[in-house]
């Protein structure tokens, strides 16, 4: 293994510095706190695997309804997520509808400023894990590479856009397996969160204008703080949308939030964002500046409470309050609207 060559400390000691998907922990990564909360975690993911191998049963197919859903909400174990998340989303649909049709887009007349696209940013993806260095063997760049490239191809209007890079590294991590993760990147940007990642970005943009309206009737307090510093929601929650949390939460409440969203659909960004918020209002109304502000949202993402991702997950679910999807698709046209009717004044 790669990381057994490196110098300094004992075989354990370096292994222990890789989490268990690849990335390399920090010099001041806190091993003691982790491992208590591991010894609790660890105890309810047995129970869940457990009861995930009686709802499975071995079975290939899922069938979306309560039970499963609860059980998703609660958490996947590692061993079925490929298989939940592509039931779940469609995206196992649309494998077996296009056989060949990923291999075929590999194999197609490229284009030169897509290709072009995806090389810059390919060095720059997970610098801190093991998996997408150029000297690890077999590594995932290679894969990567070949995700963005079918998907640039699949999808013209959107080609390649910053973000998407660390969006198809998160499912290789967890899919190994190209294919699956291309039709999965398919679900996310074409139907999960359309135009987040068009060239105009209009459904990033009026997603963090309707986080701003939730957060007015919701947090009010945090709402008038943003108002009085002048600080535009796009400064502050850009990367969480984009990324999809990803580099801004640890990689397990990344990964328990994504099994939400491949089932449930983008309105659990918004209970994400929200809780974050609501839970840290105190830390960001003490906000003297606009400086100020954007530091107390980094602060927000770091910390026990994010940390114990179980727990999380069970208080974005009853922190937030009520959130329909009639209440998101009626704010979505209000702040789309106005958004477009802005940009046609510029």
């Amino acid at each position: 293994m790669e990381i057994m060559k490196s110098s300094g400390g004992t075989a354990k000691d370096r292994l222990d510095r890789v989490d268990p998907y690849g990335f390399v922990r920090s010099d001041d990564f806190d091993y003691d706190s982790y491992e208590e909360l591991m010894s609790d975690y660890l105890a309810v993911l047995t129970r869940r695997a457990i009861k995930w191998s009686k709802l499975l049963k071995g079975k290939g197919r899922v069938q979306k309804n309560v039970k499963l859903k609860r059980y998703v909400r609660k958490g996947i174990p590692n061993e079925h997520r490929t298989l939940i998340w592509m039931e779940a989303s469609g995206a196992q649909n649309q494998l077996e509808k296009n056989p060949g049709y990923y291999q075929s887009l590999l194999g197609a007349q490229h284009d030169v400023k897509l290709m072009e696209s995806i090389r810059t940013d390919l060095n720059r993806t997970f610098p801190d894990n093991i998996h997408f260095r150029k000297s690890s063997s077999p590594g995932l760049l290679r894969a990567l590479y070949n995700v963005l490239l079918a998907y640039g191809h699949h999808n013209p209007t959107v080609g390649y856009c910053q973000g998407m890079n660390f969006i198809a590294g998160y499912l290789l991590i967890i899919t190994k397996d190209e294919e699956k993760s291309f039709w999965l990147m398919d679900a996310l940007i074409g139907r999960i969160l359309p135009d987040y990642y068009s060239p105009a970005m209009l459904g990033l943009k009026t997603d963090q204008e309707v986080l701003g309206e939730l957060v007015r009737t919701k947090i009010p307090e945090v709402w008038q703080i943003m108002r009085d510093h002048s600080v535009m929601w796009t400064l502050v929650v850009s990367r969480w949308f984009i990324c999809l949390y990803i580099d801004v939460l640890p990689v397990e409440t990344v990964l328990r939030i994504w099994d939400c969203l491949f089932y449930e659909g983008s309105k659990i960004l918004f209970r994400v964002a929200l809780t974050l918020i609501h839970h840290n209002q105190a830390v960001i109304t003490k906000a003297q500046s606009l400086p100020d502000v954007c530091q107390a949202f980094k602060q927000i993402t770091y910390g026990p409470f994010v940390d114990q991702c179980h727990a999380f997950m069970q208080k974005i679910f009853t922190e937030p309050g009520s959130l329909s999807m009639a209440t998101l698709t009626k704010l979505r046209m209000t702040c789309r609207s106005r958004i477009i009717a802005e940009d046609s004044r510029l």
